[in-house]
C-alpha cells in the first residue's frame, strides 16, 4: 500500500470513527464546545454528520479533492473547541494541558494530511 493509500486510510477512520463518536458519547463532545456557540447540541450532531459524509467522499476518487476540502474546512472550524479545551484545562480534568496542546498540533498535521491524500497526483 502507498504512504498517500496508507494516509487516505488514516483520514478516513479519524473522520468516520469520530463522526459516530458525536452521536455515541455526544455528552463528551458537548463539554468541549465553547461557551459562545449557540446551539451547542446541534453543532455536535452537524459536525458529525459533515464528518461522516467527508469520510465517505473520500472513498470515491470522484468526489474525494472536494470532500477533502469539506473536511480541511471543517477542521478548522472545529478548531475553537480545542483551543477552548486547552485553554481552561481545570474544566477536564484528568488531562494534560500538554496533551490538550499537543491536540492542537495534531490539527496542523490532520489538514495536511487530508490535503496531501485527498490531492490526485497531477496536482
Amino acid at each position: 500500500m502507498s504512504d498517500r493509500k496508507l494516509a487516505l486510510a488514516f483520514v478516513f477512520v479519524w473522520f468516520f470513527a469520530g463522526g459516530i463518536a458525536h452521536f455515541v458519547f455526544t455528552a463528551s463532545f458537548l463539554r468541549i464546545v465553547p461557551p459562545y456557540v449557540p446551539f451547542p447540541l446541534a453543532a455536535v450532531y452537524v459536525s458529525g454528520i459533515f464528518e461522516l459524509l467527508g469520510a465517505a467522499g473520500i472513498l470515491v476518487p470522484r468526489t474525494r479533492a472536494l470532500a477533502g476540502a469539506g473536511l480541511i474546512a471543517l477542521t478548522i472550524c472545529v478548531t475553537p473547541a480545542n483551543v477552548y479545551t486547552w485553554m481552561h484545562p481545570a474544566l477536564f480534568p484528568g488531562i494534560s494541558r500538554s496533551l490538550l496542546g499537543a491536540r492542537l498540533a495534531l490539527q496542523v498535521l490532520l489538514i495536511a494530511g487530508i490535503w496531501w491524500s485527498t490531492r490526485s497526483r497531477k496536482h
